[in-house]
């Protein structure tokens, strides 16, 4: 038998601040954090559903997300963004509003894609991509000022500051 991809198990994310990665997670985008095991070192892992089961990010701090400097890391490098399907645009642009971050949108030429595009705490770029067709209300902003432009970081790690 030939091997076969059969879907997307989980992505990684390295943070200095499990809590605020947390509240990101949760409370701004309404995900779930579900069981952990004890794997010696400070994590979480938030569930994203799916149709056929879910997928999970796994966060982890301390000890294997420290570089040798003793700091997680920021940003995305080789990997430009992670890409979640979702329902409820001006919904989820009212969340990211109310928690005071930025965020871009796009339509994707020749499809019925809407998305919606924001930072973690951490740097990582998130794009929530929807399915127009399921969706009311206008269709994304594409003014020069909220138009997503692909390889154009708008993060700001100040958004994330706690007071």
């Amino acid at each position: 038998m030939r091997g076969t991809i059969t879907g997307l198990f989980h992505v990684a994310i390295k943070t200095g601040d499990l809590a605020m990665t947390r509240r990101f997670y949760c409370d701004v985008l309404g995900l779930a954090e579900v069981a952990r095991p004890d794997f010696g070192y400070p994590g979480a892992w938030i569930a994203v559903p799916t149709p056929v089961g879910e997928a999970i990010i796994h966060i982890y701090a301390g000890g294997p997300a420290l570089g040798k400097d003793g700091v997680a890391p920021r940003g995305t490098a080789a990997i430009d963004h992670l890409s979640l399907t979702a329902i409820g645009y001006h919904d989820f642009i009212a969340r990211i509003r109310d928690a005071g971050l930025e965020w871009r949108e796009f339509l994707v030429p020749g499809t019925t894609y809407w998305q919606l595009f924001v930072y973690d705490p951490n740097g990582v770029q998130l794009e929530l991509t929807f399915d127009g067709r399921a969706e009311t209300g206008a269709p994304p902003d594409m003014s020069p000022a909220r138009r997503y432009a692909a390889g154009t970081s708008f993060f700001d790690a100040a958004q994330y500051e706690i007071a």
